[in-house]
């Protein structure tokens, strides 16, 4: 059964960690680790409201690919646009705890704020048409 209230809930806290991480521009400031927890994080909630306009039951999990399957199953799928975005599920929970000494190369992280808006919208218009 759709639930299109908590697909407006999760949209809502997704748009709040997008809020959040579009305010993170600054690396010296902010690190990758605290900066992709929470691109992961508005992905996860985003991928989940989507879950639920369509009616698709979850788990508890963050795993970003394993959402994106599930949506696979119900016959939708992540635009490639947004694809790279899957990548960021190690940040909910290996680099959420660890340091990550080793990363490499900079983030672009006004890309990465693009590329969350733009899924954010997507699925914005998918759950109103389920309405």
């Amino acid at each position: 059964m759709k639930d299109l209230e908590q697909a407006r809930s999760l949209l809502c806290m997704a748009e709040k960690d997008f809020r959040a991480l579009c305010g993170m521009e600054d690396s010296e400031v902010f690190s990758p680790e605290i900066f992709g927890f929470h691109v992961q994080q508005a992905v996860e909630k985003t991928l989940k409201a989507w879950l639920c306009a369509l009616g698709v039951a979850f788990p508890r999990i963050h795993d970003l690919d394993e959402l994106a399957a599930l949506l696979e199953e119900a016959g939708q799928s992540v635009p490639p646009a947004f694809a790279a975005l899957l990548d960021f599920s190690d940040f909910a929970v290996a680099f959420r705890y660890d340091a990550f000494p080793d990363f490499e190369g900079e983030m672009d992280r006004q890309d990465c704020c693009r590329l969350v808006r733009g899924l954010l919208d997507h699925v914005r218009t998918i759950v109103a048409h389920c309405s």
